[in-house]
């Protein structure tokens, strides 16, 4: 009885680096696909705002002001009952992130006039980055993808 379990704990030791592995994978993908819908609904907005259905001024990059305008909808000026354009369902969060965080406040966002090197926020959401300073399975950092 006592090999057996001696056993048990060589297997059950072997299997957790797997398990972790797995999380973190399963985390890494989580990551990448709300970066992919959230920057798929920041260029909808802007190919929005080119073909006229948002109302901006010269002075506007063409972004939203913030994540929630992506969910909250926006005025589209083309029709004449003033429906409402939606870009997303709801706000994906970064999977690294604290989880008593809104969506929203999980990412990192980069303005339209900062560097990519430096993001930075302002007056629009040109960007999102996951804030974690962890490293993937790859071995870049998450915060570069």
């Amino acid at each position: 009885m006592l090999v057996v379990l001696a056993m048990l704990a060589v297997l059950a030791t072997a299997a957790r680096p797997l398990l972790e592995m797995s999380v973190q994978r399963a985390r890494e993908h989580e990551l990448r696909s709300g970066l992919r819908q959230l920057r798929g609904a920041l260029d909808a907005y802007k190919k929005a705002v080119e073909g006229g259905q948002i109302r901006s001024s010269p002075e506007d990059s063409g972004y939203p002001p913030d994540l929630e305008s992506l969910v909250k909808g926006v005025v589209d000026v083309k029709t004449p009952d003033s429906r409402k354009l939606y870009f997303l369902r709801r706000l994906p969060r970064d999977p690294f992130a604290d989880p008593a965080l809104p969506a929203a406040d999980t990412w990192g966002l980069r303005a339209a006039d900062s560097p990519p090197d430096e993001p930075r926020s302002g007056k629009d959401v040109f960007d999102v980055y996951s804030r974690s300073d962890r490293r993937a399975l790859d071995g870049t950092r998450l915060r570069d993808w």
